[in-house]
């Protein structure tokens, strides 16, 4: 890589950031209602940027040695194998891995569909992150600017959440596995068939009229992942809702508050207020709403039985909402 120069690898790497930051951009607006671990975002971002390229090109090195060396596959044949099956099955595979890894250290982070969709996404902008210096870089050194300029286009403007699409679908599916107490190996296998499938039909666009994959294949994945993505927003919303109702019930908040933590529109207008409040409340207001949020949650896990320490977990979250309450209203 350093032997064309280090320049091209600079640039590189600061065109491969444009995408790398609208994912993550998006993901955190995603991510808004009830905000994962800085420490797990940072895991995610690692797993995809460095993990998984590292354990897909260990595999891909496997797969090369059997097809050419073994099989003795024709190099063109070998070629369309690599671009339309080999890439997809080992690429998610690698970075779906590090969604299980987060489960295993973190469970009960993942409180459903949309944190699953999260840090799938997550990992894979992390991933496309290096792949897309790479390539960048590859243009750059040996085709010149024209070339560059074009594959930035393509992956970096028109799809730069393909990746986070492909990895995005697994997570997702394994978070509503978890949540409603599935066959999470059922899910994710499903889940992994869908990511390779959508993997391999883009990879395909290799072969056919990028324009047309791109409008026929591309768009509408785009657009069903906002649909999708809208939907379980104002589903989370309306769990937290419910859930804050029942303490609300027991006379642990008013029906306003509940409205205030759990409504969007009711977060605005209480960040409103607080900034309003002597010495400008608004962190205090934001702290409220997270360890409302995630009062939520600990009580959605109980209910389901999907957490045996739930209970326990909801009695400090309200011990420390209700003291932040108290700081908020304090004179």
């Amino acid at each position: 890589m350093l032997s064309f120069g280090t320049v091209p690898f600079v640039v590189a790497t600061t065109l491969a950031l444009v995408p790398f930051a609208i994912v993550i951009l998006t993901a955190m607006w995603i991510d808004n209602w009830e905000p994962e671990p800085k420490r797990l975002i940072v895991f995610a971002l690692a797993w995809g940027a460095l993990a998984s390229i590292g354990l897909t090109m260990l595999f891909l090195y496997v797969f090369d040695w059997l097809s050419l060396a073994v099989l003795q596959t024709d190099p063109e044949t070998h070629d369309v194998l690599a671009t339309i099956l080999r890439a997809p099955l080992l690429e998610e595979a690698c970075k779906m891995v590090g969604v299980f890894v987060i489960i295993l250290i973190a469970r009960n982070t993942i409180d459903g569909p949309i944190d699953g969709l999260v840090y799938g996404g997550l990992i894979g902008a992390g991933f496309a992150f290096t792949e897309n210096i790479q390539y960048f870089f590859t243009y750059g050194a040996s085709e010149g600017v024209g070339a560059t300029v074009g594959i930035f286009f393509m992956r970096g403007i028109l799809s730069p959440f393909a990746h986070a699409m492909f990895t995005g679908v697994f997570g997702l599916l394994v978070g509503l596995a978890l949540r409603n107490r599935r066959n999470v190996a059922l899910y994710a296998l499903l889940g992994y068939v869908i990511g390779v499938g959508m993997h391999a039909l883009w990879n395909s666009s290799s072969y056919v009229n990028f324009l047309v994959m791109y409008i026929v294949l591309q768009v509408p994945q785009f657009v069903l992942f906002v649909i999708a993505i809208v939907y379980l927003r104002k589903e989370k919303a309306t769990i937290t809702h419910e859930r804050l109702s029942d303490y609300a019930r027991a006379g642990w908040f008013t029906p306003q508050e509940v409205d205030m933590l759990a409504t969007p529109r009711g977060r605005r207008v209480g960040m409103a207020w607080a900034r309003a409040l002597r010495g400008d409340r608004s962190a205090l207001m934001k702290t409220f709403v997270r360890d409302a949020t995630q009062l939520a949650m600990a009580r959605e896990r109980g209910l389901s039985g999907r957490d045996p320490k739930a209970p326990v977990v909801e009695q400090q979250l309200l011990a420390r909402a209700l003291a932040t309450r108290q700081a908020l209203l304090a004179p």
